[in-house]
This record gives C-alpha cells, sequence and structure tokens, in this order.
C-alpha cells in the first residue's frame, strides 16, 4: 500500500510539473527576450537575426532584443547564453561559426552541443568560389590547373585563418592537391582588393558578400561550395558537380536555447518561427542579404552543428591548424 501510495502522489507530482510547464508556455513570453550574438552589427548573423527578432516581436507581443557581445570567435556570447538562467529569456543565434569556433578556439567556455536546448536553423546561406575577372580559370579543373603550373606562387584569399571560408577553401585544396597557400585578411573587402591586385586567385565567400563584384564584373564565379546549386545563381555549378564528390557547405543561422530551457517554451518559439518565416516580408528581408528562410527541426539542428564540429574538425586536423 506504501508503495501505491508513493506512486500515486508521484504520478500527481509529475503531472502538476507538467501542467505549470504547459502554463508557462502558454504565458511566455510575459517580458522582453534577450538574443545574444557573439559578433559585430552589420554582418550576416546580426542581421539576419534582427530580421526574425522582428517577426518574433511582432507575432507574440513582446520584444525581442538583439545584443552583440564580440569576441573570441563567438565563444564569450556563447558562454554568457550557456551560464544564463534557462526560463526562455535568453537566446543564443549562431551561424555556422559556432561549429567552427568549436575547433578553433582553445578554451571554449561551454559544450557547443549540450549547454544548449536547439530551437532551429531558421536561415541558409551559400558560399561561392571565386576568381578575379583576368584569371584565366573558367571552371574549377581550369583553376585547378593554373594554380599547379605555377609551382606554389599563388595564394588564395581569405577572411582570417581559421574562419569559416577559410575551413571551407582549406578543404577544397584538400581534397583537389591544388596548389595554394591562404592569406589571411581582416575583412571582406580587403580579400576582394587581394583578388583585384592579383595578390591572390581565387577566394571563397559568402555569395551576399562578394554579389556587387561580381554584378559588376570584377569577379567571376566559378562554383557554389553548397551541396546543391544556389538559388540567386542557378547557371553556376557546384564544387560537387565540377568533380569533386561529396563536397558541400551549406551556411546556416539559428537559434539556441540555454540547456535545460523547458520543452514546451522551446517548442512555442519553433512554432512562431515557423510562422515568422512564411511571412512574405520576412522572407524578402532574408533574401536581400542572400539567406533563405528555412526552419529545421530541433534535433535536425543538433545533428548539423555535431556533424560540422566533426568535419571541420578533421579539416583543421590535416591542415594542422591548432587552437588559438
Amino acid at each position: 500500500m506504501a508503495i501505491e501510495r508513493a506512486l500515486t502522489i508521484l504520478a500527481s507530482s509529475v503531472c502538476f510539473c507538467t501542467q505549470v510547464l504547459l502554463a508557462s508556455a502558454q504565458d511566455w513570453p510575459t517580458r522582453p527576450v534577450r538574443i545574444v550574438i557573439g559578433f559585430g552589427a552589420g554582418g550576416g548573423t546580426d542581421v539576419a537575426t534582427r530580421v526574425v527578432a522582428d517577426g518574433l516581436s511582432e507575432a507574440l507581443g513582446q520584444q525581442f532584443v538583439v545584443e552583440n557581445r564580440l569576441g573570441a570567435g563567438g565563444t564569450i556570447a556563447g558562454g554568457m547564453v550557456a551560464k544564463a538562467a534557462a526560463d526562455g529569456y535568453t537566446a543564443l543565434s549562431v551561424s555556422m561559426a559556432h561549429a567552427v569556433s568549436a575547433v578553433t578556439v582553445k578554451q571554449v567556455p561551454y559544450d557547443p552541443v549540450n549547454d544548449f536546448a536547439p530551437v532551429g536553423v531558421f536561415a541558409n546561406s551559400g558560399f561561392v568560389l571565386a576568381v578575379p575577372k583576368a584569371s584565366p580559370a573558367s571552371d574549377l579543373k581550369s583553376l585547378i590547373e593554373y594554380l599547379n603550373k605555377s609551382a606554389g606562387k599563388l595564394n588564395y584569399s581569405t577572411v582570417g585563418l581559421g574562419s569559416t571560408q577559410h575551413l571551407i577553401a582549406e578543404d577544397l585544396r584538400q581534397r583537389t592537391g591544388m596548389n595554394a597557400q591562404a592569406v589571411s585578411y581582416r575583412t571582406t573587402r580587403e580579400v576582394v582588393s587581394a583578388l583585384l591586385r592579383g595578390d591572390a586567385a581565387f577566394t571563397i565567400e559568402l555569395y551576399h558578400a562578394i554579389r556587387g563584384q561580381v554584378d559588376s564584373g570584377d569577379l567571376r564565379l566559378v562554383a557554389v561550395a553548397t551541396p546543391k546549386r544556389w538559388p540567386a545563381i542557378m547557371a553556376v555549378p557546384t564544387i560537387a558537380e565540377s568533380g569533386i564528390a561529396g563536397f558541400g557547405f551549406l551556411g546556416w543561422y539559428g537559434l539556441l536555447f540555454p540547456a535545460g530551457t523547458p520543452a514546451p517554451i522551446v517548442g512555442k518559439m519553433h512554432d512562431t518561427l515557423h510562422e515568422v518565416l512564411r511571412r512574405e516580408n520576412i522572407r524578402q528581408r532574408l533574401e536581400g542579404i542572400g539567406a533563405i528562410a528555412n526552419l529545421s527541426t530541433p534535433d535536425e539542428f543538433r545533428n548539423v552543428i555535431e556533424s560540422d564540429i566533426l568535419g571541420f574538425r578533421e579539416v583543421a586536423s590535416k591542415a594542422g591548424l591548432e587552437p588559438q
């Protein structure tokens, strides 16, 4: 009898806690929600997050306030959110750099997977392989031939050693054996300038970041680094189609809560994102920065993070890149 009574009390407690959580999720949010970003204002992650934050604010009737906390490859912001109260009022907006920093930053103050409750990827972005207009290369094959005939005299430009762009380019170099060394620059503008001066033979960069130079004819796209052709430039083949089977990186932006955030709140955030991303004005604003609205499930997002960390770790290891 005592055991039965204890089980009855336990079942009642579980039921009560579930009801409390559901009620909490129904009321959430009752005050502003903070979305922290580890990079500066005006970048892809910042702008994409602000677009989505505007939609969430309108849909849920509370402010979603974007806060930039720069430093250490985004890990300062990540550390803040990982340690924040798991009540649904602090979130982290991340890009593929979240997986990269897990590989390239020496002391990451959190577990990039287990210290967070994923909400979902909310948009994707596309990386491209570009050459200057004076380049003799018209496709990936001719680019590789051009590089290898130059006996190691040619470089490729990238924004920072250990960046997402650098690791994607390094993966391509490893798979093709192309003879080129990375030269690091601080900004995309400097990367493009190096190409136009003839100091670099190619770069891998987000399409929207160099779209102006592509449209003007100063840069030419050789291939896209995404698994499938990118909608805005369907005439440009993928690197996989160009002969490097299995090559493909799909950029992403996603939202994370601290681990332990109640599942009903995570679910409500996900459902609201689904509603927001269906709005034409939101989709158009994302497309304006080269992103495509595309909502994943929380489990899919977790798998993306885990898979990207494993892939980038292998590339970095082969390149001899040590965490800094």
